[in-house]
C-alpha cells in the first residue's frame, strides 16, 4: 500500500517541511525521466494539478534520483522505467531496501503484465502508458491524492470502507476526448507543436502533421483549451493576423 509521507510547500529543493496550518499538505513529486523534453513536460503537468508540486529539477537517471531523494523530501515519484543506468524497477527496489517510503507512479511504454506485478510489490501504485495526455496524468494524480486522504483518516470501519479506499487508485477507461478527436492524431499534433519552439500556424501544423488545416486547428484549439498550448496573433503587412500556436513549457 502507498506509504509516502505528507508533502510540503517551500523551496522545491531544500528538503524541509513547511506545512501550513489549516491546509492540506502539498504532495511533492520527483519526476524521473531520461528525456529532458519529456521531463520538463511532466514537471509542467504535475504543477498544473492542484495539491501537487514537482521538485524543480527532474532527475534524468537512477543515480540522480537517489541523490535527490537523499537530500529532499519526496512523497511521490513519477518514474520512467527505462533509464540510462538501469531499469526503473531496480531503482524502486533499492529505495524500498533503503527504507524510502516514497510511492511510485510508473511511466512506461511496455505492456508486460509481469513487470506490472513486480512493480506492485515495490510500491508502484499506478501505471501510466506512453504516450499520455495531461488529462490522463491528472486523473492518476487526483486518484492518488484521494487515496492518501482516505488512508489518513485512520482505521477503517469495515470491508466496504477498505474497498472504497482502494478503488480510488483504479483508473477508469481512457480519458474522453471531444467528439471527432482521436488520441493518435492528438499525439501527432503534440509532437509537431513540441518540435517547433517558436510556434506554428494551423496551416504549418497541418502540413507538418499531414492533416487538413481545419483538422489541425481543431486539435490545436483543444490543446489551448486544456492549457497545454498558447495562441497569439501574428501580424503581417496586410489582412487579418494569423494565430500562432506554441507548446507551453515549464518556464511559461
Amino acid at each position: 500500500m502507498p506509504g509516502g509521507r505528507r508533502g510540503v510547500r517551500g523551496d522545491p529543493d531544500d528538503g524541509h517541511r513547511r506545512d501550513h496550518p489549516g491546509r492540506r499538505p502539498v504532495i511533492r513529486v520527483l519526476v524521473v525521466e531520461d528525456d529532458p523534453v519529456a521531463a520538463d513536460a511532466h514537471v509542467l503537468y504535475v504543477n498544473r494539478v492542484p495539491g501537487f508540486e514537482a521538485i524543480a529539477r527532474p532527475a534524468h537517471s537512477a543515480a540522480e534520483a537517489r541523490r535527490t531523494l537523499d537530500r529532499t523530501q519526496v512523497d511521490l515519484i513519477l518514474l520512467d522505467l527505462h533509464l540510462p543506468d538501469g531499469h526503473g524497477l531496480q531503482l524502486a527496489r533499492s529505495l524500498r531496501a533503503a527504507g524510502h517510503p516514497t510511492d511510485v507512479i510508473a511511466v512506461t511504454s511496455a505492456r508486460d503484465l509481469a513487470v506490472v506485478r513486480e512493480g506492485v510489490s515495490l510500491g508502484v501504485v499506478q501505471y501510466v502508458l506512453k504516450p499520455f495526455t495531461f488529462a490522463t496524468l491528472r486523473d492518476r494524480l487526483t486518484r492518488y491524492a484521494e487515496f492518501r486522504t482516505a488512508a489518513a483518516e485512520g482505521e477503517a470501519t469495515g470491508q466496504d470502507e477498505v474497498d472504497r479506499a482502494l478503488a480510488t487508485l483504479r483508473a477508469p477507461g481512457p480519458a474522453a476526448l471531444p467528439k471527432g478527436l482521436s488520441g493518435p492524431t492528438l499525439e501527432r499534433v503534440i509532437r509537431t507543436l513540441r518540435d517547433a519552439p517558436d510556434g506554428l500556424t494551423a496551416t504549418a501544423a497541418a502540413q507538418s502533421a499531414g492533416l487538413s488545416r481545419i483538422t489541425a486547428r481543431r486539435y490545436l484549439e483543444h490543446l489551448v483549451d486544456t492549457v497545454r498550448a498558447a495562441r497569439s496573433p501574428q501580424y503581417g503587412h496586410v489582412g487579418r493576423p494569423e494565430l500562432v500556436y506554441r507548446w507551453l513549457t515549464p518556464n511559461d
